[in-house]
């Protein structure tokens, strides 16, 4: 009989990827399964347990946490990375770094085949993929929801409720809650169920990362981020102090989870083109963008800023969320970020009141592109009649601009 072929998949846990072992163990694989830690709240015992009761052959945990926060996380903070305005891409941020610990594994392991349980209608299936695909040119790829023997058989998550009663496999999702949920240290997102009706509201208790703000407390708090070259160094409140990134990061966590920081309900598009509705909270994330965005105001030249904010923010925000992280575009952008990063130096004051962050005050030690005296009002360090001959210059144009719409007989005063 010949050995049968092994098979890396990448486990959570969850519904989708413990139905999805069951499925390839009956099709004959030995399944190693491998779960990235990036900070998700799990009993890592009872998911090793229910990993080998369902017939993995074994379990690998890598702790990818450190690698996720500052290789990613800290990253989109100098970026200001946001998906149509909304989104902070916690799910976007880890796959690359999943990705990669699984391409490891299966390579230790010595699996020719990986394996994931993403949708045939999302975006992770194309961000594990292309990574898979870079990171180890030529290797086979099995995505179980692309298979018309596993869609066939499985329409969607309640024939997967069903085939999991059916094998005992034991689950966390029910009928009545069955939100396909993602959970890492940088958000948790929330989709299917009842949210796939874009009219109603979220269920108050499906947040998992941010207490109601309704309910938050009537005391604010101040928390005071300090940032070198854009990367978030020390996260000080309370008398309490962090410097490790992954302490200060989970401070940030627990800080604004109490004061409800950090929810969002969108409606995106995919990048396959389909509207999806999700709803995420990010404390830490949102807390770190609003004090990192208000100490750029203080210390980065303008135009960077401008041309930062047009070209390198929204390119690198789109090749993450598309799944292009292993990309020569992403590495080309990358290090146009870093550049303007080089002056992000100094403290910024935040105050976290029943869901909104609060600027409260900024300073910087070593950056001076901020001068008091020139933007007083009380003080007079320019001759003003210098201005004259500026705003005359910049009206050469507008007015030949103006005078060719009055011979078109278009009076734009009238407009």
């Amino acid at each position: 009989m010949a050995p049968k072929q092994k098979i890396c998949l990448a486990y959570s846990g969850g519904l989708d990827t413990s139905c999805i072992l069951k499925y390839l163990l009956e099709a004959q694989y030995t399944v190693v399964c491998f779960l990235g830690d990036v900070g998700q709240e799990e009993d890592w015992a009872a998911v090793r347990e229910k990993a080998m009761k369902i017939g993995a052959e074994k379990l690998i945990i890598r702790d990818v946490r450190k690698e996720f926060i500052e290789e990613f996380c800290f990253r989109a903070i100098q970026c200001n990375a946001q998906y149509e305005g909304r989104y902070l891409l916690g799910t976007s941020l880890a796959r690359p770094v999943i990705s990669k610990a699984q391409i490891q594994v299966a390579k230790e392991e010595g699996c020719d085949i990986v394996s994931h349980g993403c949708t045939g209608k999302g975006n992770d299936q194309v961000r594990f993929e292309l990574a898979f695909h870079t990171l180890a040119p030529g290797i086979k790829i099995i995505a179980p929801w692309r298979d018309p023997a596993f869609f066939e058989r499985f329409q969607g998550r309640n024939d997967l409720l069903d085939y999991a009663e059916k094998m005992g496999i034991p689950v966390t999702s029910t009928k009545a809650k069955p939100y396909s949920m993602d959970d890492n240290i940088a958000h948790c997102s929330y989709e299917s169920g009842q949210l796939e009706d874009p009219s109603r509201p979220p269920p108050d208790g499906m947040w998992t990362r941010t207490d109601d703000p309704l309910t938050a407390p009537n005391t604010p708090q101040e928390v005071t981020v300090r940032f070198e070259k854009g990367v978030p160094v020390k996260v000080s409140s309370e008398g309490k102090e962090w410097t490790d990134s992954l302490d200060l990061f989970n401070a940030l966590n627990t800080i604004g989870k109490k004061h409800g920081i950090g929810r969002i309900d969108i409606v995106e598009n995919r990048f396959i083109g389909i509207k999806s509705r999700g709803c995420y909270d990010s404390p830490a994330m949102t807390i770190l963008r609003w004090a990192h965005l208000d100490l750029e105001g203080l210390v980065l030249d303008g135009r960077v800023r401008s041309l930062r904010d047009q070209f390198v923010t929204h390119s690198w925000t789109e090749i993450l969320y598309n799944g292009l992280y292993f990309s020569p575009e992403r590495e080309f952008v990358e290090n146009s970020l870093l550049f303007s990063q080089q002056r992000v130096n100094g403290e910024v004051k935040v105050r976290l009141y029943k869901g909104n962050c609060d600027i409260m005050g900024r300073s910087s030690e070593t950056e001076k592109l901020y001068d008091e005296s020139e933007s007083s009002m009380d003080v007079l360090n320019f001759d003003p009649v210098d201005t004259t001959g500026f705003i005359n210059i910049n009206a050469i144009r507008l007015k030949k601009y103006g005078l060719a719409k009055l011979e078109e007989g278009n009076d734009l005063a009238k407009a």
